[in-house]
């Protein structure tokens, strides 16, 4: 690796916005992965909650989580994460943008960041000092668009930067919502994501990038938003690792990749 011990890009399953105070396995993975590998210089976050009619490429000096959700408790909107962004690299990430054919749809002063993006960080790093870059995911949800903006943003690692995609391997809330909180693990949701840790091992973004040949994946997403932060991590890297497996309520599968820098 150029920068020894720094992955070229990471994929997280980042559960309910409550992950920081829920006693899950998810949750104590992520409070050590930050110790994992070696410190980046900066993140560049791509969120299932975070979409625009194009591409949107967006940092600010400052920038601070937004609590976008309801119904939670108290606690979980005590929670601050304001970390410094990096406008100078977000115009970086426009122009590789460019420079591959993918126009972004413009660089915004984005300052806020969604529960996709702050409750990982928070858990990984929960200093709060490492600069943060948001990359938009396209409203399209095109598969292999969003595989070519993680390869665009390859080149990054060379220069410390992190790609981070967060979402889930499975995300079929329906299901999480009439089942209880331990539950078995339901079939499909094995069978699913049993296939998408293979594709990470075996193939990574040239797999991947046909997801919905996987079994039960209109099952595991009946909207894609959740799986495609994946296909951007996958194509920023190379060989894929499985790095944490496991499931909340039967259904929700926590897993996390991380993706070696191309060659």
């Amino acid at each position: 690796m150029t920068v020894a011990g720094l992955p070229a890009s990471i994929f997280v399953s980042h559960g309910a916005p409550s992950l920081p105070i829920d006693d899950v396995p998810a949750r104590d993975f992520l409070r050590g992965l930050g110790a994992r590998f070696e410190r980046p210089r900066a993140i560049v976050a791509i969120s299932a909650h975070s979409v625009a009619r194009g591409v949107a490429v967006g940092s600010a000096p400052r920038m601070h989580a937004v609590h976008d959700f309801g119904g939670f408790p108290d606690a979980l909107y005590a929670l601050r994460y304001d970390p410094p962004g990096d406008p100078a690299l977000a115009t970086r990430v426009a122009g590789l943008l460019a420079d591959a054919g993918i126009e972004p749809s413009g660089e915004l002063p984005i300052d806020g960041l969604d529960h996709g993006i702050w409750v990982p960080l928070l858990l990984m790093y929960p200093q709060a000092d490492i600069p943060v870059v948001v990359v938009t995911l396209d409203a399209r949800m095109d598969a292999v668009l969003h595989v070519a903006i993680g390869r665009a943003l390859a080149d990054l690692h060379d220069e410390g930067v992190l790609v981070m995609g967060s979402g889930s391997v499975t995300h079929n809330l329906h299901d999480v919502f009439t089942r209880g909180a331990d539950a078995p693990v339901a079939p499909y949701a094995r069978r699913f994501a049993d296939w998408v840790s293979d594709a990470v091992r075996d193939a990574g973004a040239d797999l991947l990038q046909d997801w919905a040949i996987a079994p039960e994946a209109a099952r595991a997403h009946p909207t894609p938003e959740h799986f495609v932060p994946l296909l951007v991590a996958a194509g920023a890297g190379g060989r894929g690792t499985v790095m944490h497996e496991s499931f909340t309520a039967g259904v929700l599968a926590m897993h996390a990749y991380a993706f070696e820098p191309r060659t």
